[in-house]
């Protein structure tokens, strides 16, 4: 039987190439995304034409719409094996200039959001004493730079989240793990986004900052320009962890082509630090 492989947002960027990914080694894919038959139509469309896919409507931010989804798949098929959680939005802008509200909207669209998903998909996964839940995360999840520290946060709560229920799901036979890309070109830079809503404190840090928060935006334009990293990278990524023996996957797989190595290191060395700091609590 076939694997069955649930994707959130895969309207674009990401998603739709995990989605056409999984769909060509084999999968059963389960493309979700919002507004099946309105603004997304056309890439509902492109993806339902494929030979194994399925578009369905799903909501992350919306508890009726994650659970009526699940329960189709799962009525449908019996199992998920797999789920990605991909769906995400961009959020940029000086910390101090977001109403709380608005942070609160942030965190609803990228962490709330995964927690709604693996709480439908994770009693099915115990029962069958089998799953792989995949979140895709960031660098910016593990190291903060300025000026999207809304978004940094939401990828620190999912790093924070996904190492715990890691130990809390492998005796039930179940993997959490996670992708961190560093700078891709995908869509998500051209959508709107979820951005700082008080402009007044915005204007208020004056020109410093704002030439500060330019030459930031430049450095990262640049370090794409230079690379050109492909975002198929990631969709293999997601693939050779959904193909690897249970057991031997890794807790994090950061991929950041313009890092040149260092987000490598740097998960290689909290990996260490982490075991010590554990050990000397005896876990």
């Amino acid at each position: 039987m076939k694997k069955v492989v649930v994707i959130t947002g895969t309207s674009t960027g990401f998603g739709a190439l995990m989605a056409r990914t999984f769909d060509r080694e084999g999968f059963t894919v389960i493309a979700t995304m919002r507004e099946v038959n309105g603004k997304n139509a056309e890439a509902a469309g492109k993806l339902n034409e494929l030979s194994n896919t399925e578009v369905i409507e799903l909501d992350v931010t919306d508890d009726t719409s994650v659970k009526e989804a699940i329960t189709q798949v799962l009525g449908k098929h019996g199992k998920i094996d797999v789920l990605i959680n991909n769906a995400a939005v961009y959020s940029g802008g000086i910390l101090e200039a977001f109403s709380i509200d608005q942070v609160k909207k942030v965190f609803d669209s990228n962490v709330y959001s995964v927690l709604r998903v693996n709480n439908e998909v994770l009693p099915a996964m115990r029962a069958a004493k089998d799953g792989l839940i995949i979140t895709i995360s960031s660098s910016v999840g593990r190291v903060s730079p300025p000026f999207q520290a809304t978004y940094n946060a939401t990828k620190f709560a999912i790093e924070g989240l996904t190492e715990a229920a890691y130990q809390e799901l492998i005796g039930q036979g179940i993997e959490t793990v996670l992708i961190e890309p560093g700078a891709f070109v995908t869509e998500i830079w051209g959508k709107s986004g979820i951005g700082a809503n008080r402009p007044d404190i915005t204007a208020a840090y004056g020109e410093e900052t704002a030439n500060m928060a330019r030459h930031i935006q430049n450095v990262f334009g640049k370090a794409l320009e230079e690379q050109q990293p492909d975002p198929q990278l990631i969709a293999d990524a997601a693939l050779k962890l959904a193909l690897t023996e249970k057991g031997k996957r890794p807790l994090r797989t950061p991929i950041d082509p313009s890092a040149n190595g260092a987000d490598v290191a740097y998960n290689d060395a909290t990996i260490k630090a982490s075991q010590n700091w554990m050990a000397e609590y005896g876990f």
